[in-house]
């Protein structure tokens, strides 16, 4: 309603932010890079806050993806965001809803005191870094591009790995022996496929002398029928890019007994916006 004499008390971006990935590589569709290249975050509205508590709008990741199109409209297809701005989005829009500072309790491996600290949210997205993704992984004559996943990969490995971890739940009801080995052995197969899926979407191409391979299709195959220390450096070759790119544990001084240590941030959807 553009005649609404309350337009001028809407909400008003309360934060700006720049993409750690720079925004470059994404298409027209999924972003609406502006000439500054820093993105206008909102408050959450009322609205957001009640989708984002939907237990379903969470499992499915609709959640997400509703709240980060409300508050950063720049953005106009979440689910293509990638891994390396993820965080910087969700942290962004909770500055913006609640301010700089969060409270965060913390209990000191030490002494076992619990503690309510205060963390600075600006300073943590000041902290994320794009990660060395132009740096290929070199196996022999194998040059092994890696790229960033999108939300949607993400949300789509999570999901079924959450269905897998349910299915491992119920073992102990299964009374027949050899039905219960059959389940579990489908589980951990199917398990081992989806982590597998999840590298060969993480990998852009894979170059040798003579071509350079693309398609999904191929580069799953490979992994499934390459030598096993060749796998094993391309899984911990992603997992070290993907970890370069993720919030650093926080560095925490007990206010009890001093000892220092680190505590994991961890931007879980269902109970980062309360």
């Amino acid at each position: 309603m553009n005649n609404n004499p309350l337009k001028q008390y809407f909400r008003r971006p309360a934060v700006y932010i720049k993409l750690p990935s720079g925004g470059l590589d994404y298409t027209s569709d999924v972003i609406e890079l502006p000439e500054s290249g820093e993105f206008p975050v909102y408050p959450m509205t009322a609205i957001d806050e009640i989708t984002a508590r939907t237990p379903d709008a969470l499992f499915n990741g609709t959640a997400v993806a509703e709240l980060i199109k409300s508050c950063v409209p720049g953005i106009k297809d979440p689910w293509r965001i990638n891994s390396i701005d993820l965080d910087s989005i969700l942290i962004a829009i909770k500055a913006a809803s609640g301010g700089e500072d969060l409270e965060i309790e913390s209990t000191c491996p030490s002494c076992q005191e619990q503690t309510t600290y205060q963390i600075n949210l600006i300073g943590i997205l000041s902290s994320l870094k794009p990660g060395e993704y132009d740096t290929p992984l070199e196996i022999g004559d194998l040059k092994i591009k890696f790229k960033p996943l999108t939300y949607k990969e993400i949300n789509d490995g999570a999901t079924t790995q959450f269905e897998v971890q349910r299915v491992f739940m119920t073992l102990n009801s299964i009374e027949d022996e050899n039905e219960r080995s059959e389940v579990s052995h489908q589980a951990l197969e199917r398990i081992t496929r989806i982590t597998m899926e999840l590298i060969s979407s993480s990998i852009q191409c894979i170059e040798t002398p003579g071509t350079t391979v693309t398609e999904k299709e191929f580069i799953f195959d490979f992994l499934q029928h390459c030598d096993r220390n060749v796998y094993l450096q391309i899984r911990d070759y992603n997992a070290f890019l993907r970890q370069s790119t993720e919030v650093k544990p926080l560095k925490m001084e007990c206010a009890s007994c001093e000892f220092k240590y680190e505590q994991q941030f961890t931007l879980n959807p269902a109970d980062f916006f309360e």
